[in-house]
């Protein structure tokens, strides 16, 4: 996962690169704005999950980087910070489209808190705007989640198809997006405010294909007691996309072969045809050529389906592919389910990213949907994918797939789904330093006299535990415990805790109110 720091500061470059690349980010860091537009407008900008972005800088400032970004459509979720902060530039920096503000010199807290908001809000936010895009018939193929390298060749080979009316077909194995790819063409090209119609053709009884497709008189067979216009005719003007078009029965074939040739349909018990404008992609998960060769599929058909083809690789070819995919199906199924799901932890990401994944990204889906109902905590691990776990052999080099001939994929050594990007810093050391002296389910009452224990001495053991129970994040502690932070500062020093982070700071841990030193 990728962070973006635009900053004229170079000290504050500095220090929020090592923070990141402590946490296992990779930081890209530019001094000015025109550089930032220029690299999130160009190839690599898919690359770059969220952006830091410092509000005063000469030439060309924050608040006209989130102009420019907003003018060029580009959607990163962007982080301002400041020296200043005034009301003002808060108002005016998330008119302009930022997602949060933090002043300077930020702290490891707030920004954690602010990052992590980020990366979840811009996954729903993504989620939620393919699913308006599909809905509308306007999906994009900037809607498409992909880092890899693979896909994007196919990408570009379907965004030359949107700008005609050429036949597309898609070819795949089930799971990998072939309508999602039929869905961008359609809605990346001049018919995208006409209908897109989706017809599976495996699934359509074979007695009522020619219905489904071309329509009938009411009347003209037993059944049907209305007039039924068919999918040619309610994609007139628009796309009609044929799923699975190798499933289609052989008398089928010949009536699309002549609805695709002469532009028009008959419907069953109609005396004269009907006139269609339809824009024809098909997709197919069979080997239609071998099809052909064999008598399954007619020749002259396929040559008409065929004109411009488009290969989508399997999921376990594009590796690159499952971190993305991974923490945007968390984000949505935390937010349906109601968890909150944080991260996913190395070990679990790479079993995934080692499987074999037969149902491609389909299966992928389903497995996450699954992890999240059996997650009992804010992480998910290796528990919660025992089917996948139990068929890839992990070892401390990464995870190796039980297929035979698979390449090996690349190693993660870092949580990247909804992450808690500071969870190794020096301040969860300190924390850790003041362990409590019980757990938080048998905290005792009693001394070893049998007495009640003073309250002042319970409470200055419940502090230590939510203390190390939340990492030294003293917002989350302060919050849980139901009172103000400064409170909780005032409390440390009156029992006494403050000692205890002194030593530690004097053992060489650093604590989150401390700046952290860069070496």
């Amino acid at each position: 996962m990728a962070i973006l720091i635009v900053d004229d500061d170079p000290v504050q470059c500095r220090l929020l690169e090592a923070m990141l690349q402590k946490s296992g980010y990779e930081t890209v860091v530019l001094d000015n704005g025109d550089a930032a537009l220029t690299l999130l407008g160009g190839a690599d900008g898919a690359r770059i999950d969220c952006v830091i972005l410092d509000l005063v800088m000469p030439n060309l400032d924050g608040l006209g980087v989130l102009a420019r970004l907003r003018q060029a459509g580009i959607n990163v979720p962007v982080i301002v910070q400041t020296a200043h902060g005034g009301i003002d530039n808060v108002v005016s920096a998330m008119r302009a489209g930022a997602i949060d503000f933090v002043v300077k010199p930020v702290g490891v807290e707030r920004l954690q808190v602010s990052l992590r908001n980020a990366l979840n809000t811009s996954a729903l936010e993504g989620e939620l705007a393919r699913i308006k895009h599909s809905r509308s018939g306007t999906l994009g193929f900037n809607d498409i989640i992909t880092k890899s390298p693979a896909m994007a060749a196919v990408l570009r080979m379907a965004e030359k198809a949107a700008t005609s009316t050429i036949p597309v077909l898609v070819s795949g194995e089930s799971g990998v997006g072939k309508e999602l790819i039929a869905r961008a063409i359609h809605g990346s090209g001049e018919r995208r405010a006409k209908p897109f119609i989706a017809v599976n053709c495996g699934a359509m009884p074979e007695n009522l294909v020619e219905s489904i497709l071309f329509g009938h008189e009411k009347g003209s067979f037993t059944g049907a007691t209305e007039r039924h216009v068919g999918k040619f005719v309610e994609a007139s003007g628009g796309t009609l996309f044929l799923d699975e078009v190798g499933e289609l029965p052989a008398a089928a074939q010949v009536k699309l072969l002549r609805a695709i040739q002469e532009g028009e349909v008959e419907p069953v018990g109609a005396r004269k045809a009907i006139k269609v404008d339809v824009r024809i992609v098909s997709a197919t998960n069979r080997d239609l050529i071998a099809d052909v060769k064999a008598g399954r599929f007619r020749e002259d058909l396929f040559y008409r389906l065929h004109v411009f083809p488009i290969t989508v690789p399997p999921l376990r070819e594009r590796p690159a592919d499952i971190p993305a995919l991974t923490r945007h199906f968390l984000a949505r199924f935390a937010a349906e389910e109601g968890k909150r799901i944080r991260l996913i932890t190395p070990e679990a990401l790479r079993v995934l990213a080692a499987f074999h994944w037969p149902g491609n990204i389909r299966q992928l889906e389903n497995t996450l949907f699954r992890a999240v109902v059996l997650a009992e905590g804010d992480t998910i691990g290796l528990a919660e994918f025992p089917q996948v776990s139990a068929q890839v052999q992990v070892s401390d080099h990464g995870a190796t797939p039980d297929h035979a001939g698979e390449p090996l994929v690349p190693d993660f050594e870092q949580p990247v789904a909804l992450p808690d990007p500071f969870a190794d810093h020096p301040a969860a050391a300190a924390a850790e330093a003041m362990a409590p002296t019980a757990a938080a389910d048998a905290l005792p009452l009693l001394d070893g006299a049998g007495e009640v224990r003073p309250l002042e001495e319970l409470e200055a053991e419940l502090i230590r535990y939510a203390i190390t129970h939340y990492r030294g994040q003293m917002s989350e502690v302060a919050r849980r415990l139901q009172i103000g932070r400064s409170t909780l500062y005032r409390k440390l020093e009156a029992l006494g805790l403050n000692t205890e982070r002194e030593e530690a700071d004097s053992e060489g841990v650093a604590t989150e109110r401390q700046p952290l030193k860069i070496a």
